[in-house]
């Protein structure tokens, strides 16, 4: 497992992440679509939001489980809150706002988000 740091465009919101990571989701949901995000899921105790809790703007749709947080300032939404259907809280991590990491290398798989 390694640790990653992950950051909204302007910097406000800051967090780390530790996770292997190897295969992303690239989702077709309304959300997922528009921002183009490549996601990757961790236990929640595996997140740890390091600054801009004061920054973070929450949106939720459809079925209201998700948490689709964004910085209030730059509007880059970095990450999620949720919970699996088994009630285990997860964090949904957007990778391409992760540091160092080559999107090239990574296997993305499709999701049919829009479907459900």
């Amino acid at each position: 497992m390694q640790t990653y740091t992950g950051s909204c465009h302007c910097g406000k919101v800051r967090y780390r992440v530790s996770m292997e990571l190897g295969r992303v989701m690239s989702c077709n949901c309304s959300i997922c679509r528009r921002k183009r995000a490549l996601l990757a899921f961790v236990p929640r105790d595996q997140f740890t939001l390091e600054s801009g809790q004061d920054a973070l703007t929450d949106y939720q749709f459809n079925k209201h489980v998700i948490h689709h947080l964004f910085c209030s300032s730059c509007g880059v939404g970095s990450f999620a809150y949720g919970s699996q259907a088994d009630g285990k809280q997860m964090a949904a991590i957007n990778v391409r706002c992760l540091e160092g990491v080559d999107l090239d290398k990574l296997e993305i798989f499709d999701f049919d988000g829009k479907s459900r």
